[in-house]
């Protein structure tokens, strides 16, 4: 099996964020989604295929899969702590409270 490696980066870190301009703090947020939700689409493809591959005894391929799984997941964890400081920033420019 070949693992196709999922067509995103790692999120840019927040500080490169420091946008006054509303449409590009909205784009950053909705990437930021889409990339943490590809990513997690990815993970569930392998967590089913490593469920599928223990329940036909192949203990290997569960463990790569469960793997392969685990690094989607910490992936779009990525994305999703860079969209919390994303928030923050924006909130902080906004002088919320």
């Amino acid at each position: 099996m070949t693992h196709k490696k999922a067509d995103t980066a790692l999120p840019a870190a927040a500080a490169n964020s420091q946008s006054a301009d509303p449409a590009a703090d909205h784009q950053k947020t909705i990437d930021n989604h889409q990339q943490a939700a590809a990513h997690h689409t990815e993970a569930a493809k392998h967590h089913l295929e490593a469920a599928k591959a223990y329940a036909e005894g192949n203990v290997e391929k569960a463990a790569h899969s469960a793997m392969l799984a685990w690094g989607h997941h910490a992936i779009a964890g990525e994305f999703i702590n860079d969209d919390a400081k994303h928030h923050a920033q924006m909130l902080k420019r906004t002088n919320y409270r």
